[in-house]
């Protein structure tokens, strides 16, 4: 009876958020509890479980998780200690296992360690010793370091953005686990780096450019030697020294094969990767868009704030600039600030306050606007998504209607990929003239497909994808957009583990 342990530590940063994540921000479940719950989410674990509990002979071992509750700044080193300390114990404290499937996310980055993935798979190859196959699911927003592949038998990534393929991929894996367990695969890994940062509508998956990598990637994974291959693109706003673009390919003990295809993917990859920007317009442009907008929803995505991708969720550039310019549409925009959702609760539903939105976490980008606004709704700021059915937690929430602005306003940043966070608080953005989107891509029935225009803003924050703007430091150079010129090799390194 093969006993498979699993684990999952998973969070995106922005190391250019100023604000520090913490502990708090990340969900914590242990043993039973992590079954329990991700047989009610089509996530990673759930795909997994998915394939492993039709099978009577497959014992689990559900060990930890840390599982972000969103995204954030770099992970506070106190907090990353703990969480470290607390997985690897529990692999510590787990019984003998056959192998092990963790679910990670690529883009995790503490104040000290700025390979949290890699130094837990590498701590994990300590405590179990090297015969005891490892596979690894990861966002392809992750960057893929070598100290990952080094100390994991395979990894398998998402094939799609936006991502719609959570389940699919944790089935992927588990499968593919199985598959080594019993001694039917030798996985031989080969990755590429690409000196490319990438951003915009090309890498949509169902019809961008990027999309034809990743199929030539899902070709190469579902033929007869291939195991699993894809593309990780990175998190731009993750500033660490392994940042930049990969292809990978992993193959069934035939390493000439792996080399070949994901230099090809590679190639395939930077033909492309000119298109891949976002042509954003000035915020004083999207004001006289907005004035003379007529019919339907205007969609105003501000993806520098993308509480997604790491951003501080506190901008209020967009909704300063539109009062400024006297825009009169009713607009919907969420807006992360403790201070006012804590006066707004002292004072009550149906209350008229007096308060400054948004610039309490970066305040180098932001300064408090103010504001006079009525209480509408005050929450726990507990829901769940509208895509997968995650547990999301913002935290105490208030909705203030200021004029025509309606403002959902959590205590904390969420993942907004989706219209939850406005459908829990009594706001459907349907009924607006204008709804502020802080994520750079959601599903397109969320917005594109009814939104009568969308707008894409070139706003101040720490996940603009007005790349030069950020000021990286740590990655690699030259790469592109940040330099011109940047030229491309590509190189294949070979990585498979010998028990």
């Amino acid at each position: 009876m093969p006993r498979i342990l699993i684990a999952e530590c998973k969070q995106e940063v922005s190391t250019f958020n100023p604000h520090l994540s913490g502990y708090e921000d990340f969900g914590i479940r242990r043993g039973e509890e992590i079954v329990s719950y991700h047989r009610t989410v089509r996530n990673e674990i759930g795909g997994a479980l998915s394939v492993f509990a039709p099978n009577p002979d497959i014992e689990l071992v559900p060990a930890y998780s840390a599982f972000f509750i969103t995204s954030g700044g770099t992970l506070a080193q106190p907090a990353w200690e703990r969480i470290a300390s607390e997985f690897l114990e529990s692999i510590r404290a787990a019984p003998p296992v056959d192998g092990v499937y963790f679910c990670m996310h690529g883009a995790m980055a503490s104040e000290q360690e700025l390979d949290s993935e890699g130094f837990l798979l590498a701590e994990t190859r300590k405590i179990l010793g090297g015969d005891i196959p490892i596979v690894v699911s990861l966002d392809l927003h992750g960057i893929l370091t070598d100290r990952m592949v080094e100390h994991s038998d395979a990894i398998v990534a998402y094939h799609t953005y936006p991502h719609v393929d959570f389940f699919e991929t944790g089935g992927r894996a588990a499968s593919l686990l199985l598959r080594i367990i019993a001694g039917k695969a030798k996985p031989v890994t080969a990755k590429v780096a690409i000196p490319a940062l990438v951003r915009g509508d090309e890498l949509i998956t169902s019809t961008g450019l990027f999309g034809r990598s990743i199929r030539i990637a899902q070709e190469v994974e579902s033929g007869p030697p291939g195991l699993s291959a894809g593309v990780f693109i990175g998190n731009p706003f993750t500033d660490v020294p392994a940042l930049q673009s990969y292809s990978f390919v992993v193959t069934d003990d035939d390493p000439d094969l792996a080399r070949r295809e994901a230099i090809r993917i590679a190639e395939n990859f930077w033909a492309n990767h000119e298109h891949m920007r976002v042509p954003l317009v000035s915020l004083d442009d999207m004001a006289q868009i907005a004035l003379a907008h007529q019919r339907g929803t205007l969609a105003i995505i501000d993806a520098a704030d993308a509480t997604s991708s790491g951003a501080s969720g506190d901008s209020n550039a967009v909704l300063r600039k539109l009062v400024e310019a006297g825009f009169q549409g009713r607009t919907l925009l969420p807006i992360v600030d403790a201070s006012a959702v804590r006066l707004a609760f002292a004072a009550g539903v149906g209350s008229e306050i007096e308060t400054t939105i948004g610039g309490t976490l970066d305040p180098r980008r932001f300064s408090p606007f103010s504001i006079n606004a009525k209480v509408r709704m005050l929450s726990d700021g507990d829901f769940r998504s509208e895509s997968f059915g995650e547990q999301w937690f913002a935290g105490p929430t208030a909705v203030l209607e200021s004029s025509n602005f309606t403002i959902v306003v959590s205590s904390r940043a969420v993942n907004l990929y989706d219209r939850s966070f406005f459908y829990a608080h009594g706001c459907n953005p349907k009924q607006f003239n204008a709804v502020v989107v802080k994520s750079p891509h959601c599903q397109s029935h969320m917005f594109a497909d009814w939104c009568a225009r969308m707008v894409y803003v070139d706003a101040p924050g720490s996940s603009s994808a007005n790349l030069p703007y950020l000021g990286h430091r740590r990655c690699p150079r030259p790469i592109f957009p940040l330099d011109s010129d940047v030229a491309f090799r590509p190189v294949a390194k070979i990585f498979q583990r010998r028990p």
